[in-house]
């Protein structure tokens, strides 16, 4: 799927894969967070068997030209929960929203586990 806009000089469309590589790359640039994780263990699968595991542990949901982002992350023991998932928040929603030029309604910090 995608989202569509236009602008003065047309239309566009960004795929949900574009956007989950945006938003996985945020997600890896945070303090505290040490790697993204798959939601299942047939995602894990699928990722070994692609060349490109781009925007591995993010998922995009569109509607309209809302984007809806859940994120599954291992972050470092030892800091704070709350202040690495709110700060992870907020780099997702405006890198993402900085790409697509469209609104971020939501994300969603999912802690799969701790890395010691």
């Amino acid at each position: 799927m995608s989202v569509s806009t236009s602008n003065a000089y047309g239309k566009f469309s960004i795929s949900d894969i574009a956007i989950a590589k945006v938003a996985s790359q945020a997600t890896v640039e945070s303090y505290g967070i040490v790697d993204t994780v798959s939601r299942r263990f047939t995602d894990t699968l699928a990722e070994l068997l692609k060349r490109d595991a781009g925007g591995k542990g993010v998922k995009i949901t569109t509607s309209g030209n809302r984007i809806f982002i859940d994120v599954y992350v291992l972050i470092k023991y030892g800091v704070s929960i709350e202040a690495v998932a709110e700060a992870l928040k907020e780099s997702v929603k405006y890198k993402v929203e900085h790409f697509t030029g469209m609104i971020v309604d939501t994300v969603n910090v999912n802690i799969v586990g701790l890395k010691i």
